[in-house]
């Protein structure tokens, strides 16, 4: 290792230094495993401590976060910085995530594919909660449905793939309108709200302030929940993913029939549909942080 670095190790703490009695061996409690598993596995925390941590760390800050002892965390973090994947401000001392980390952050964002993850995952909660569920993304012509998936008993919502849905009329359109920029979404909603007026569109805010309201709602409860609106009987919520940077990437959709379908927020399919969005956003790179 350069005379720098390892310079900037032994004055990160003064305090803190290796213990050489302190080997690779599991601490009092931990569960022997097989060579070379368990030392990643608890190396992993230090990332994992500093990946959740807005800012750069102590040694005994990071240490304690992870769950060892200073000595034990600071032979981790030698091998980090030598990986690149740790760095440290050679002044204060302080740990971060290096430069190999977004690399490795950056490959993954490359190669990930939110529709085809998001079509397992929607799988596994269709036969799980027998819910009927799809995917929308914004296309040319506004909000469009490009995954669709029947529960056992079809809602006749007599909608398939690539149909465009109404901005104020539906909960994709609602979620769509909410977080996407107005300039994507004004001339729809003004369109949408001329065709109220003159009678052919009898569901959903009639007026400007009603939209604001509504959209309002939709970004407090971080989901769109319509009753009855698009088709009578049929309830959905339409719940979003968001990217790397924060954007709605697509939206995710849950319906079904009125008394066969739990339309409470908080309720069960409400619940489940925001755990997987939330799953989804993070494979995505999304992080709270971003809104």
């Amino acid at each position: 290792m350069p005379s720098s670095a390892s310079g900037a190790l032994s004055g990160a703490d003064p305090t803190e230094s290796p213990d050489p009695a302190d080997d690779d061996a599991p601490e009092a409690g931990e569960e022997k495993l097989r060579s070379g598993i368990q030392s990643i596995e608890v190396g992993f925390r230090l990332l994992d401590v500093l990946t959740h941590e807005p800012r750069a760390m102590m040694l005994r800050d990071l240490a304690q976060r992870a769950g060892m002892s200073p000595a034990k965390a600071h032979r981790y973090l030698v091998s980090f910085l030598r990986l690149g994947v740790v760095a440290q401000d050679p002044l204060s001392g302080r740990y971060e995530l290096g430069g190999f980390a977004l690399q490795l952050g950056l490959a993954r964002l490359a190669r990930v594919d939110g529709v085809k993850l998001a079509r397992i995952a929607l799988a596994e909660l269709r036969d799980r909660l027998d819910l009927t569920v799809g995917i929308a993304v914004w296309g040319n012509q506004g909000p469009t449905v490009v995954h669709w998936m029947e529960s056992s008993h079809p809602a006749k919502a007599s909608l398939k793939l690539g149909d465009v849905m109404p901005l104020l009329g539906s909960a994709t359109g609602l979620l769509f309108a909410a977080y996407l920029p107005r300039g994507k979404t004004a001339a729809m909603i003004e369109r949408e709200l001329a065709d109220t007026r003159h009678g052919s569109q009898l569901s959903g805010p009639r007026t400007i302030d009603e939209v604001e309201r509504t959209l309002t709602d939709v970004r407090e409860h971080e989901s769109a929940r319509v009753e009855g609106m698009l088709l009578p009987t049929i309830h959905a919520f339409c719940t979003p993913v968001f990217d790397s940077t924060g954007d709605l990437a697509f939206g995710l959709i849950a319906l079904g029939h009125e008394g066969a379908f739990d339309i409470r927020w908080g309720g069960d399919v409400d619940v489940a549909l925001r755990e997987c969005a939330q799953k989804l956003s993070y494979e995505l790179g999304y992080s709270r942080n971003e809104r």
